[in-house]
């Protein structure tokens, strides 16, 4: 049995992963994800609180570099710009962790539980964001809208990214940002 914290969470993920992509997520319990993994079920609930959270676990880490990022960019710049900046700090945890994720989506896209939590995970992202834009002194309306408007943007650059490799992730989120601010001078 592993002793290492970390290396027991990725082994539960994987196993969790390779489980829900044989069985689906309805039919793998957390107890069949440990015994996978070579741990005990007790085990299991001592790193993840459900089997929902052992396919989500990087929210923390993602969260924390967004708003860090948001909070280091220099005062003055307009909240998209900043959720710009922010996301691009984000692009080398995205390509580390694309493995993972390019095989974890169709168990999502098949799963409601699990697209609930993925809805829930990008809220919580927005939440966070609006309160570190708050934080640099933007507005609450300003920032509950920026931070929804640049999650969008930031995902529509993911999307476009998996769909198309010709570029890097840094140029779709420019370009997605881009299309973003011709569009939003277009209303005037």
């Amino acid at each position: 049995m592993p002793r290492n914290g970390d290396e027991v969470r990725r082994l539960l993920q994987e196993a969790a992963l390779e489980l829900y992509l044989e069985r689906g997520y309805d039919k793998t319990t957390a107890g069949d994800i440990a015994a996978r993994a070579g741990v005990t079920e007790r085990t299991f609930f001592r790193h993840f609180a459900d089997k929902r959270e052992v396919f989500f676990d990087g929210e923390t880490q993602l969260r924390e570099l967004l708003t860090g990022a948001v909070a280091a960019v220099p005062a003055g710049t307009r909240p998209l710009p900043t959720l710009r900046t922010a996301f691009h700090q984000a692009v080398p945890l995205i390509e580390r962790n694309l493995p993972v994720t390019e095989r974890r989506h169709p168990v999502i896209v098949a799963t409601p539980a699990l697209q609930e939590r993925a809805l829930a995970k990008n809220a919580a992202l927005v939440a966070a964001l609006t309160d570190a834009l708050r934080a640099r002194g933007v507005a609450e309306p300003l920032a509950a809208l920026c931070a929804q408007v640049g999650m969008d943007t930031y995902s529509i650059a993911i999307r476009r990214w998996a769909s198309d490799r010709s570029d890097d992730l840094r140029t779709h989120l420019d370009r997605a940002f881009n299309d973003l601010r011709l569009e939003a001078n277009a209303l005037k």
